[in-house]
């Protein structure tokens, strides 16, 4: 009689758990082809965010980022930021505007093109991204942006290569002689960001969880 009532005492929590269970599973693949890459690539604006899911211990996304041709840049800053972050002091200036996200790593593959990249260093009189931009809600989290000063290094990539760039570190381009497409991948350990994003140009039918 006890047996009988434990186990009609634990079914419902077996019940609750295998739900659970059900739910955080994430061992499935997402797929995303060159065509639909390629399409969301053909977008207006700089920086579009593809997808972005939970997997697990984290969410993940994954964007493409189009720059047109950049003359040598100018090194200007903010004259009078809204937002104010970032240094002070501007010492080494890079001449290379750029960006900082406080959350988020990046990891670049470049897909076409080529150009003069800026990493490390500090934003000089940076403007913080505002909460609802979509820089701050659906690509990268909170971010500052401006001139890149200090200790930073400027580096030639081009079509094939990959580049790191972990939280904190700011990035931008110094140069971009014709274009430059990359694809940008972006560990999001906070969960800032939704974890459930699909970029509208996919349709419908497209689905983070790919069934058989």
């Amino acid at each position: 009689m006890k047996k009988h009532i434990k186990l009609f005492l634990l079914t419902p929590f077996l019940a609750i758990y295998s739900v659970a269970m059900a739910q955080s599973d994430q061992t499935y693949a997402t797929y995303i082809t060159e065509e639909q890459w390629q399409m969301v690539n053909e977008l207006g604006g700089v920086d579009r965010q593809i997808v972005s899911r939970d997997i697990g211990k984290l969410n993940l996304s994954v964007g493409i980022i189009h720059r047109n041709a950049v003359a040598r840049a100018s090194g200007q800053d903010n004259q009078n930021p809204e937002r104010p972050c970032g240094t002070r002091n501007n010492s080494r200036n890079s001449n290379a505007r750029g960006i900082m996200h406080i959350n988020q790593t990046e990891t670049y593959y470049i897909a076409s093109g080529s150009g003069t990249l800026v990493t490390g260093g500090e934003i000089f009189n940076g403007n913080a991204s505002a909460p609802e931009s979509s820089v701050t809600t659906v690509l990268n989290g909170p971010s500052c942006s401006g001139l890149i000063v200090g200790d930073w290094i400027a580096k030639h990539v081009k079509e094939g290569d990959i580049i790191i760039i972990p939280a904190g570190t700011p990035h931008g381009w110094l140069e971009v002689p014709v274009h430059v497409d990359y694809l940008s991948v972006r560990p999001d350990p906070d969960r800032v960001l939704a974890d459930d994003y699909i970029n509208p140009a996919l349709g419908p039918d497209f689905k983070i969880r790919t069934e058989e």
